[in-house]
C-alpha cells in the first residue's frame, strides 16, 4: 500500500511562491509516476503537473508551463511542486497522486492519492 502525505500549502499574496512537497511512503517512488493535481470549489479536479518514475520526463497543464514546476527527489521518496508567480485563480486543493502507468496517471485515474494541502493566493 501506498500513501501520500502533501505539506507546503498555505496563504501568498498573487506574484509570490510556494513549493509543495509530497512524501511517499509504503513503497519505494521509484516503481511509480507521479503527479499534481487540483481542485477548486465548485469546479472539477484538474490536471497540473506530472514526472516520469525517472524524472527524465515532465508534463504541464498549459496554464502552467513556466510558472510551476516538478521534481521529485527517488532518495528522499519524496515529490514536489515549485509554484511562482502565483495568481488568485491558482486557489484551490492540491492533491499528489501516483500511478505505474503514466496514462493513467495523468487522466486523472492514479491508484495513489494523497489528502491534499490548500493553497489560497490573495490577489
Amino acid at each position: 500500500q501506498v500513501q501520500l502525505a502533501e505539506s507546503g500549502g498555505g496563504l501568498v499574496q498573487a506574484g509570490g511562491s510556494l513549493r509543495l512537497s509530497c512524501a511517499v511512503s509504503g513503497r519505494t517512488i521509484s516503481n511509480y509516476h507521479t503527479g499534481w493535481f487540483r481542485q477548486a470549489p465548485g469546479k472539477e479536479r484538474e490536471f497540473v503537473a506530472a514526472s516520469t518514475w525517472s524524472g527524465g520526463s515532465t508534463y504541464y497543464a498549459d496554464s502552467m508551463k513556466g510558472r510551476f514546476t516538478i521534481s521529485r527527489d527517488n532518495a528522499k521518496n519524496t515529490v514536489y511542486l515549485q509554484m511562482n508567480r502565483l495568481k488568485p485563480e491558482d486557489t484551490a486543493v492540491y492533491y499528489c497522486a501516483a500511478d505505474p502507468t503514466l496514462r493513467d496517471l495523468r487522466a486523472g485515474g492514479a491508484d495513489y492519492w494523497g489528502q491534499g494541502t490548500q493553497v489560497t493566493v490573495s490577489p
